[in-house]
Formats: C-alpha cells, structure tokens, sequence
C-alpha cells in the first residue's frame, strides 16, 4: 500500500483526510515521520502556505507528502481572517478565542455570508500538484455543536441549518472544503495508482 505523509499532527485531520481516502493509501502524521519541527507557514496566501509546508518536509524527509491550508473568509470582514485563520486572535493559537474574536466582529453585522476555503498542495515523486476545494456559508450568533474544529461550531453550510460542528463527520466530509479538496485527491491518487504510477 502507498504511504504519503500528511502534514498534520492534528488528530481531527487526520481523521477527516483518512475517512475520505479509505484503506487505499496509509496517511503517516508528522510524528509517524519523526517530524517535531514546527513548519514553515509564512505565505500571504493559502497556496503558498500549503506548498511552503509540503516542499520543507519533501526536502528535509524525502517523501511523499501533502499539506493543507484552509482559510475561513468572511465577506463583511474584506475576506479577513483569511490566511490567518489559525491565529486570528494572535499567539498562542486557541480555537476557542479565534472564534470569540470573530462574534465579537461580527456583533451588529447583517451580512454573515462566508466560504472556508482549502488549498492541498501534493508533492508525488517529486512532481507538484495543487487542488482546492470551497464551501459557502454563514457566520451563527453563538457557538452550536460539539464536532469539528476551528471555526466549525459557527459556521453554517449553504442549504443547512445547522453548524458544521453539528454534522456527523460523514456528512460534513460530503460537502466541507476540505472534503471537496480531498475528493480530488483521492480521486486523483486513486487513478494514478491504477495507472501503475
């Protein structure tokens, strides 16, 4: 069975990414790999980001790898936090208190449209490829649910009305960016490796 080293401690992650792949490939973590550093994620933009993480653990670990970056972009926020999703509310990165600054931003605002947005950069014997995946929807008033990650709790898909963090992970891989972004992954890791690449 191929191995391909996600780039990602992130237990929910992994998770979500080994549940859309399946028993077709084995997904390593980080820490399968013997990788402790902390990656680079220094882009202005969400691809960058993501082929920033994949190129430093191709080049440092020689494997086969991919890495994500998601953005959660608020249209009354100009896009905010965008890239800098993951630490909207400064050092060090809390979940908890990104999604207490979002509300408070979005106190008072009538348009709560958004779209989580991911970028997976892969690197497969050394060739780069990129795929993304999107979804649109709303900001809630408070916090609801208890799956999930992130920014999951307040954020309503288009067609739904419940959270994200309310939706079983099967449900939520069927129509999230992420699950989006994975399904061309493995639509196209499958492929390939049908095709005896």
């Amino acid at each position: 069975m191929r191995k391909i080293c996600f780039a990602s401690n992130n237990v929910k992650k992994l998770e979500e990414i080994r549940a859309a792949l399946g028993n077709t490939i084995e997904i390593l973590s980080l820490k399968d790999i013997g990788c402790s550093e902390e990656l680079p994620e220094t882009g202005d933009t969400l691809e960058h980001n993501a082929f920033q993480k994949a190129r430093y653990l191709h080049d440092h670990y020689h494997v086969d790898c991919f890495a994500d970056d998601t953005g959660l972009e608020v249209t009354a926020l100009n896009g905010a936090p965008g890239v800098y999703s993951g630490r909207f509310a400064g050092p060090p990165r809390s979940d908890e208190r990104n999604v207490d600054l979002l509300l408070q931003k979005m106190e008072g605002i009538k348009d709560r449209s958004a779209a989580f947005r991911t970028v997976i950069a892969l690197i497969l014997k050394g060739k780069e490829y990129q795929f993304e995946g999107k979804a649109a929807g709303s900001i809630t008033d408070e916090r609801s649910g208890s799956n999930g990650f992130g920014y999951d709790p307040v954020f309503v898909p288009e067609g739904y009305e419940r959270t994200f963090a309310e939706l079983s992970l099967e449900e939520k891989n069927t129509i999230s960016h992420r699950g989006r972004a994975v399904a061309q992954l493995a639509a196209f890791l499958l492929d390939e490796s049908r095709s005896g690449g």
